[in-house]
């Protein structure tokens, strides 16, 4: 079962990880959104919960105020009463100052008379009735009350001044009121209490029924979600398959394309080369005819290299891609410099009819180390450019200097060939849109006839140095004259 459904899965697994990102960026947005609106909601909350526990507290302090000034201003002060009066009387401010303690938010109350600018602190009904008769009191408790006898002095002149309710919350939210005491419409002092309106389960319970209300919200998005997967992956099926048998169809199409381009490149190269393996069949069969005892070795030498060029030109027209052993190997060790003296030497000064219209200078670094190539895979690549700066000289007489350098600081080998002729047209040497330089680019030449079959020289060159030898190869023209083909070997 487990693994059908895996199945099914993995065959929509565009959809189901689009969906997926969807669900998580939706269900994200939503807790983000839930979280912040919770936030702002108990923030008004709690704005709203201090707003009504102050209200609260005052009401409840002045109204114990009110009840102790209405008392004081309908008791006759100053006459003599019984002893159960008196009881009475006491017994009635121990009611007022105290009731208030009976509710579970009120942590202490008090009175605080000023006697000669000096605040007494009152708790008892029986001190309050002896400063109303014999404008007596008890100082006892002001050490006590200390903080509460602070608070009255440091807002004392306010409330004589406004005569309004003072109110401050601590960092605990306990509320310290004080309520300006004026009976007989004069200031003698505050009624005080100590406050902590507690709301919190109120509070809690609404933000209980906002997260039960987010996660059912969410909770139905998740099912949504979930239900336009499901709908959806019939849905798609059908382009998915037709996806992928356009895929299947371009694969084919990319290997069919690469497999002519190489055919093209394995056409022309053999079409370049055909007529050089014509051309050293000739040496072979004038060095056979010239063949003497005192020349037999030189000439078997070289008889063999060219036999080496010829077979390594029938082994290419065998394959359009040839295997990386055949070019690269740990097995080949070929000194650049021995190839470029035998191209120059048994090639190109050999043909007597065309050694007046050019001549070689070669400036060959010694210490350049050997080069894991195939020797004749070197010469396919250095002879089209040597053979080019023949041809499009545009001279009578021409001058080739060929130089090679080793640069032991950069682990770097550069195979230079320059002539003296009139250059590169500046066009040829601009980069396509692959960063080549267009003339090693397929079929472009500076030849102004014969177009079709020119072009394939210094592109097969790059071809092969780039590509099979990772080599990396450009052109560039000297000044005043000239140009120049510039080999970098990474050794």
């Amino acid at each position: 079962m487990r693994r059908r459904i895996a199945e099914k899965i993995s065959k929509y697994h565009f959809e189901f990880r689009h969906l997926t990102v969807l669900l998580v960026i939706l269900i994200s947005f939503q807790v983000i959104l839930s979280l912040i609106q919770k936030t702002s909601l108990q923030n008004f909350l709690e704005t709203t919960k201090q707003w009504y526990q102050k209200d609260s507290a005052e009401r409840m302090a002045n109204l114990s105020t009110t009840s102790l000034e209405q008392f004081v201003g309908n008791m006759q002060t100053h006459k003599e009463r019984s002893e159960e009066e008196k009881n009475k009387i006491i017994q009635s401010f121990n009611i007022i100052l105290s009731q208030q303690l009976l509710e579970p938010n009120v942590e202490e109350t008090c009175l605080i008379i000023l006697i000669d600018n000096k605040p007494i602190v009152i708790k008892d009904g029986g001190d309050f009735y002896d400063f109303l008769q014999k404008n007596e009191i008890n100082t006892n408790l002001n050490d006590r009350y200390k903080s509460i006898v602070d608070l009255f002095l440091s807002n004392l002149e306010s409330l004589k001044r406004n005569e309004e309710i003072y109110s401050t919350v601590d960092e605990s939210q306990i509320f310290h009121i004080l309520v300006p005491f004026v009976p007989y419409g004069e200031f003698v002092g505050a009624f005080y209490m100590k406050n902590q309106p507690n709301l919190d389960f109120l509070t809690k319970e609404i933000l209980t029924s906002y997260d039960e209300v987010a996660l059912i919200y969410t909770s139905l998005i998740v099912l949504g979600l979930l239900a336009m997967y499901y709908i959806s992956s019939y849905t798609v099926k059908e382009r998915d398959e037709a996806r992928q048998l356009f895929y299947e169809e371009h694969e084919r199409h990319l290997k069919d394309s690469i497999d002519h381009e190489k055919e093209s490149l394995f056409t022309k190269r053999i079409y370049h080369t055909h007529h050089k393996a014509e051309k050293v069949m000739g040496f072979i069969k004038e060095d056979l005819r010239k063949l003497a005892n005192d020349n037999i070795e030189e000439t078997k030498s070289r008889v063999s290299k060219y036999a080496n060029f010829i077979s390594r030109v029938i082994y290419d027209m065998k394959w359009y891609d040839p295997p990386i052993q055949t070019i690269r190997s740990q097995a080949y060790r070929t000194n650049i410099n021995e190839v470029i003296k035998f191209l120059v030497d048994k090639l190109f000064l050999r043909i007597s009819s065309s050694t007046a219209s050019f001549t070689f200078n070669l400036d060959l670094d010694e210490n350049l180390p050997v080069v894991y190539i195939n020797e004749y895979v070197i010469w396919e690549i250095m002879e089209p450019l040597i053979q080019n700066s023949i041809d499009h000289s545009n001279k009578d007489k021409v001058n080739i200097t060929i130089s090679t350098v080793y640069k032991e600081s950069e682990k770097k080998s550069l195979v230079k060939i320059s002539d003296n002729g009139e250059g590169i047209p500046s066009e040829l040497l601009e980069t396509n849109e692959h960063g080549v330089q267009k003339i090693f680019v397929e079929n472009v030449s500076s030849k102004e006839i014969d177009r079709g079959n020119s072009g394939y020289g210094c592109y097969i060159a790059r071809e092969l140095a780039s590509k099979r030898c990772g080599w990396k190869i450009y052109a560039e023209n000297l000044h005043p004259v000239g140009c120049e083909f510039i080999i970098e070997i990474k050794n």
